[in-house]
C-alpha cells in the first residue's frame, strides 16, 4: 500500500505532486529544491543551495521513518555542472556528518533550468532494511 509522505520539515509540493511516496520497503522523495522550509527563502550561494536540498531531502525519507543511511540512490540535477566539485563537496560532508559508510549511488546530470530557477534538485531512493 502507498503512503503519501508530507513533513513541515521540507518545502511544500509547488505543483500537483507530493512531496515523497512510501511503498512499504520502499521511500521515493520527488525533488527537492533549495527552499528553506521555515522562511521560503533561496540562498544565491551553490554551496547552501546543495546543502538545504540535501536537509529537504532527509527530512522527506525521515518522515517515512526511515534514515539518511537508508538511502541507497540520488539523482541530483544541477542548472551548471561547473559546480559540480562544490555539489560533491557539500556532499561528501552530508553524508559523512551522517555516519554513512557507503556512499549511495548517484547520478549528477546538468539541466537547463529548475524550478524558481535554483542552480539544484535533489531526488532521492531510500530502503527500508
Amino acid at each position: 500500500m502507498t503512503k503519501v509522505l508530507h513533513t513541515e520539515s521540507a518545502p511544500a509540493a509547488i505543483g500537483p505532486y507530493v512531496q515523497g511516496v512510501d511503498l512499504g520497503n520502499m521511500v521515493l522523495t520527488s525533488g527537492q529544491i533549495p527552499v528553506n522550509p521555515a522562511t521560503g527563502e533561496v540562498s544565491a550561494d551553490i554551496a547552501e543551495q546543495a546543502r538545504q536540498s540535501l536537509e529537504n531531502v532527509k527530512a522527506v525519507v525521515e518522515s517515512s521513518g526511515l534514515k539518511v543511511s537508508d538511502i541507497v540512490k540520488l539523482t541530483v540535477f544541477v542548472k551548471d555542472l561547473n559546480d559540480f566539485g562544490t555539489v560533491n563537496e557539500v556532499y561528501g560532508k552530508f553524508f559523512d556528518e551522517h555516519g554513512v559508510a557507503n556512499y549511495p549511488a548517484r547520478s549528477c546530470v546538468e539541466v537547463a533550468r529548475l524550478p524558481k530557477d535554483v542552480g539544484i534538485e535533489i531526488e532521492a531512493i531510500a530502503v527500508r532494511k
